[in-house]
């Protein structure tokens, strides 16, 4: 087990390192000035100059590609010279001083995600901390609501193989798999939180905190995440309906269902029993890069539902091409990824004995 989580930490931290090389070089390349934007109308020679070299913006690309892994990288090297980019100031890192030599500190410090370029320089990790709790209870609502109903659909399904039963449930998978997020989220919002309001009382639009009518505090409001949550949970729960019933079917034809049966146990107990836990393999490896992509890929739900989440985040950092927030959500997300499948490995291995941590 240790040297398999050490060969995947090995495994990440190279991925991590092409992550962070691609999204620097591919997010420097837009064109338009960071400066410029951040200036506004009130853009001058002078101000452009001290915002340019603030941020590193004056040095070439190279330069400033070695700063920001330098940002990023937990042991770090920092300049004791104020004017520099490196200086190590206390309002930008979390540090413990290592040792110095000369006019150069090493340090070990929490990586430093750089500042908003739009938000008054409030901190990426700040804006990260407050946005990605809401989209990650929103992917585990939908993963959840996904998991139970495409789980017992599932084996309904492979029970009444052929039926109109079954029909109907694989009509419905279709469709779940076909229709894209953005359009059943419009769909939802309209006909649930338009159409029926006045009945079921849901919104259209909502976040997980509101202001309460009073405007004086946060509230957390459930009910706002239920359409989004099923919106998000369609496509994978379609997905989970068509791999368990069809695992399940391999799995009642392997010889050891049917020394179960001719001993005379029930159905419900070899299903539960015996057939369940070998089925959920595909199951598993599915549902976990489904909940690796919702945390990503919550962008149109979030952005329809006006839930302020990290999806809706990332749309806004786009508009007005703040570059740190996007590529600090764009990294948090690979390591999200990273850790998920770390995960699932071994519960993987749990599930099926043949399968080893090697």
């Amino acid at each position: 087990m240790i040297g398999y989580l050490l060969n995947k930490i090995g495994y990440a931290l190279l991925t991590l390192f092409g992550v962070v090389t691609v999204i620097f070089f591919l997010f420097n390349v837009l064109p338009g000035d960071p400066a410029q934007m951040m200036l506004g109308q009130n853009e001058d020679s002078n101000q452009l100059a001290i915002v340019k070299h603030k941020y590193g913006f004056d040095q070439p690309i190279s330069t400033q590609y070695l700063y920001y892994l330098n940002d990023l990288s937990p042991i770090s090297f920092h300049s004791n010279n104020s004017k520099d980019y490196t200086f190590l100031s206390d309002n930008k890192y979390n540090f413990v001083s290592l040792f110095s030599i000369g006019n150069t500190t090493t340090v070990l410090k929490f990586p430093y995600l750089r500042e908003s370029f739009t938000k008054q320089g409030k901190k990426v990790s700040q804006v990260l901390s407050e946005t990605l709790p809401n989209t990650f209870v929103l992917a585990v609502s939908a993963i959840t609501i996904a998991l139970f109903l495409g789980i017992c659909l599932g084996i309904v399904s492979a029970l009444y193989k052929d039926t109109w039963l079954d029909r109907v449930i694989q009509i419905f998978s279709t469709f779940g798999m076909s229709i894209p997020s953005f359009f059943s989220a419009i769909l939802f919002a309209w006909f649930f939180g338009y159409i029926l309001h006045k009945f079921i009382h849901l919104e259209m639009t909502g976040s997980l905190y509101e202001l309460d009518d009073f405007g004086e505090a946060m509230h957390i409001k459930w009910k706002n995440l239920i359409l989004p949550a099923f919106v998000l949970g369609i496509r994978p729960l379609a997905v989970v309906i068509q791999l368990m019933r069809n695992s399940l079917l391999e799995v009642f034809n392997q010889d050891y269902i049917r020394t179960a049966r001719s001993k005379g146990l029930s159905e419900f107990k070899i299903i539960r029993k015996h057939a369940i836990k070998n089925a959920m393999n595909p199951v598993v490896t599915a549902i976990s890069g489904w909940f690796a992509s919702m945390l990503a890929g919550a962008v149109f739900v979030e952005y329809i539902f006006g839930w302020n989440g990290l999806g809706k985040e990332i749309v806004n950092a786009l508009n007005t091409l703040d570059l740190p927030v996007i590529m600090g959500s764009v990294l948090i997300i690979a390591i999200l990824f990273i850790i998920i499948n770390i995960f699932v490995d071994i519960i993987y291995a749990w599930l099926d004995p043949k399968v080893k941590l090697e």
